[in-house]
């Protein structure tokens, strides 16, 4: 069953859904212009560059309802092993399933670290690296 409720000019539309734009499909800041009906907005194309795109109100709101997911849904990148907080989980599939993973690269040729006060080459003991994050494929 569907609401149909007359809504008015649809200021209260537009700050409902403002809530659910918080973050993601088209910052605030991004929104130019919106006079006589048209809604002008800037965006970056899969290539990086900028585009401003100006068109009617209407269609401009069924663009962003596209991508405002339905009550009890959650954005895929949000759940399961590409959430956040799965590197560990995903770091143990990766053992247990016995996936290759590439051992981090070290460069060994690096400028010699100067002491402040002599100014000859300090002997290094010990060296931090940087672990990649591993992938499942």
């Amino acid at each position: 069953m569907v609401d149909c409720t007359d809504v008015g000019h649809g200021d209260q539309a537009l700050v409902y859904l403002g809530r659910y734009l918080y973050r993601g499909v088209l910052p605030e800041k991004n929104i130019i212009a919106d006079t006589a009906g048209e809604v002008s907005f800037r965006y970056k194309d899969n290539r990086g560059l900028e585009h401003i795109r100006t068109m009617p109100g209407g269609e401009f709101l069924w663009l962003l309802l596209r991508h405002v997911l339905p009550r009890r849904f959650r954005r895929v990148r949000d759940y399961g092993l590409l959430h956040t907080n799965c590197k560990r989980l995903v770091q143990l599939l990766q053992l247990v399933l016995r996936v290759p993973v590439p051992s981090p690269r070290i460069n060994l040729q690096r400028s010699p670290v100067l002491c402040q006060s002599c100014e000859k080459a300090m002997t290094l003991i010990a060296r931090m690296l940087r672990i990649t994050e591993h992938q499942l494929c």
